[in-house]
């Protein structure tokens, strides 16, 4: 979720290797059958759930299924073991357990996240004990963060280009007609943030995490805007570097290795898609401090990110397997890098839909290109991942993660278009 919602800490003992004990135990299909006080709890799980429409079978058949309803999909517990890490980590121990195989899901995947996410935070004893297991993202200083997106997005370009679109956007595309292609809606994205900007030929452009670079790209060769772009992940920027050098635009789009609290210069507009949510609060007044000492009298700046309708931590699974270090923040929250700069909000976009579309789209490739994801890596990585994507389509539908974009500038500038016509070509 670019921007991409679905760990206890690693201090907890049953978490060895940064895995629990017990994990591989899962992987046994049990034998004996189901014992009383399991079948008890799954039943009282399942209930506080509101009777979802989704049916649980354990490995000796036993089962529970939704009353008066259809089930959209069958959720599958091979083990002892495996039920064991559902009932004691919940979100932590059924993502291990569906990447291990010893939790399986038949039917609507999405449809049964979808439920999940709805019912995420339990009342009572049970949703303390959830808040208390979750555990704080991985720091985002310059090292950390180095760290936590050299996790997730230095795992191989090949990996990505199976299942994103042929400019490698990895964030929310913008889909003006339900049905346009992918490659159509992330091209109509990249315009869409362009009007937003009102881009100039001769802008000079400050760009914070840049991906593989395709906004770049698109805001050089599309409006003749002078593009600066900075990113920590070595693997995109040499992806960057090397298609702008081969296509014969690097003189216009420079690719930095380098974190974005070391941005310097003097630019017409700031942009950052999909990079907020890898900041972390704490860091939130660097960033305004950035902004503010780059951005020209009549500067603009948008901020493009996932976000979250109230505070809370991320997912612990994908927190700890997948996307270390990840905070979506809430609109006010956002206010933390504006306000204290004195930034004027000039227009606020949620894109929550575009994004759970995009993702369906994402699922679609990644489901074709699954045995390639396998061969690169192993079948727990492409369980993985499938869950991830899964995951993030379903909080957005479930409306547990939203998309920001947020247009602000300084608040003495008077040069603002009078209406908001530049955003509809005609």
């Amino acid at each position: 979720m670019h921007t991409r919602d679905s760990v206890m800490a690693s201090s907890n003992p049953v978490f060895g290797d940064d895995k629990p004990v017990d994990r591989k135990a899962s992987l046994v299909g049990s034998i004996n059958p189901s014992r009383a006080y399991e079948r008890y709890v799954l039943r009282r799980v399942i209930d506080a759930m509101g009777s979802p429409s989704f049916t649980v079978i354990l490995w000796d058949g036993f089962s529970v299924a939704p009353v008066h309803k259809r089930p959209i999909a069958t959720v599958h517990i091979h083990s002892h073991a495996a039920l064991m890490l559902l009932l004691r980590y919940g979100d932590m121990g059924f993502g291990d357990a569906f990447s291990d195989g010893s939790i399986t899901v038949e039917g609507d995947l999405v449809g049964f996240l979808v439920e999940a996410f709805q019912n995420s935070q339990p009342p009572g004893l049970a949703g303390l004990v959830k808040r208390l297991q979750q555990p704080k993202p991985r720091a985002n200083t310059h090292d950390g963060s180095r760290e936590n997106i050299h996790h997730h997005y230095d795992i191989g370009n090949n990996f990505y280009q199976l299942w994103l679109d042929a400019e490698m956007q990895y964030t929310c595309a913008y889909f003006p007609e339900q049905e346009m292609s992918l490659e159509a809606a992330q091209q109509a994205k990249m315009d869409h943030i362009c009007r937003k900007l009102q881009l100039r030929p001769g802008d000079r452009v400050a760009e914070a995490g840049c991906g593989w670079g395709g906004l770049a790209r698109h805001m050089a060769l599309n409006y003749g805007a002078k593009v600066s772009s900075w990113n920590v992940s070595s693997e995109q920027v040499s992806f960057a570097v090397e298609r702008a050098r081969a296509e014969g635009y690097d003189d216009r789009v420079t690719y930095v290795l380098d974190d974005y609290r070391n941005i310097s210069g003097e630019y017409d507009v700031f942009v950052s898609v999909g990079m907020l949510e890898h900041v972390g609060r704490d860091h939130y007044p660097a960033l305004g401090e950035v902004v503010d000492r780059c951005l020209t009298a009549d500067g603009r700046a948008l901020l493009h990110t996932i976000g979250r309708n109230r505070s809370r931590l991320m997912n612990p699974w994908i927190e700890k397997r997948i996307f270390p270090g990840a905070y979506p923040p809430t609109l006010g929250e956002m206010m933390d890098i504006l306000e204290p700069h004195r930034f004027a909000v000039l227009d606020v976009e949620n894109l929550r839909l575009h994004y759970a579309r995009t993702l369906q789209q994402w699922l679609v490739r990644y489901d074709a290109s699954y045995d390639e994801v396998v061969d690169q890596f192993d079948d727990e990585f492409g369980r993985a991942w499938r869950l991830y994507l899964a995951g993030s389509q379903a909080a957005f539908l479930a409306g547990a993660l939203q998309l920001f974009q947020v247009l602000f500038t300084r608040e003495r500038n008077n040069t603002l278009p009078w209406s908001r016509q530049h955003l509809y070509p005609g």
